[in-house]
């Protein structure tokens, strides 16, 4: 079925930050312009992989310098490290098909590509819907969303798969580290509400498996397949950011620990929060 047309962004991103105030004009003239979706949309468009996150270098100047639309400065981030935020999310389409975006690419409105005011060009990042638990991983390669309380304009594609095409909607945004890409934590595409599949689950079993650091850890799943544990490391990443999440292989069954706590107490108290807010049961573990 063709997905309705919404109402689109207030202003969609600018084609670069070097021609910001060029465009503020022609910006303003089309607020009150429609966007919509491709005429024809593929019938499978939702089931069209993710972006593919890989170390790409990060551009020097460009689309990464400062630069000022509708009297406020942004000065994009030119290092790889990570940014989390919430807020609302837009979406652009066919009115903007071919068109240069801020990287110098053309927009394709069936790519996984978002635009995003500070990110450095070219990032990767991990949208997520909390209305309906759907993930998404974009390339951002274009500047916007200027409209206060958004964070990030989404392509036709990437709304699409997120369930956001009906307008604003709330969503998280993780820009993926090129530290996370090395270390194989950002591999594959997001899955679309769910963690992993619940055939990968192994329920009850929850043993420990071999490791050697020392310390209080929480073992808060145990999976067949290995993409099931690195969806939950990254979910546990984002709920814990300054504790490491560890994915260990024991005869095949690949186990997920949260950790090190200073306490046993720590680790009890961050048991019943993966309880009642993720829905996981925990095991503590205890390495001498």
């Amino acid at each position: 079925m063709t997905p309705a047309a919404a109402p689109p962004p207030l202003c969609r991103p600018l084609c670069c930050a070097a021609l910001a105030l060029t465009l503020l004009t022609g910006c303003a003239t089309r607020l009150a312009e429609r966007d919509g979706p491709p005429a024809l949309p593929p019938p499978d468009l939702a089931q069209w992989p993710d972006a593919e996150p890989r170390i790409e270098a990060l551009r020097i100047g460009g689309p990464n310098k400062p630069y000022e639309v509708l009297g406020r400065r942004y000065e994009p981030l030119t290092t790889d490290v990570p940014l989390a935020q919430t807020g609302g999310a837009s979406w652009y389409g066919r009115k903007f098909q071919g068109r240069p975006t801020a990287s110098g690419e053309p927009y394709d409105m069936l790519a996984m590509t978002a635009a995003h005011k500070t990110m450095p060009i070219p990032s990767y990042a991990r949208v997520r819907n909390p209305a309906n638990g759907r993930e998404v991983i974009v390339r951002v390669n274009d500047r916007g969303p200027f409209a206060e309380g958004r964070i990030i304009d989404l392509s036709y594609a990437a709304a699409l798969k997120l369930g956001v095409l009906g307008g604003v909607a709330p969503v998280e945004v993780r820009r993926i580290t090129q530290a996370e890409i090395r270390a194989g934590l950002a591999t594959g595409a997001a899955r679309a509400a769910r963690t992993a599949p619940v055939d990968d689950l192994v329920p009850g079993d929850l043993s420990a498996g071999a490791a050697d650091e020392p310390g209080h850890w929480l073992q808060l799943g145990a999976f067949r397949q290995r993409d099931g544990a690195q969806q939950l490391q990254l979910r546990l990443l984002r709920e814990w950011p300054g504790l490491a999440v560890r994915v260990l292989d024991a005869n095949g069954l690949f186990r997920v620990q949260l950790g090190p706590f200073a306490s046993r107490q720590l680790a009890l108290d961050a048991a019943e929060r993966a309880r009642l807010q993720l829905g996981l049961a925990g095991q503590l573990i205890s390495q001498p």
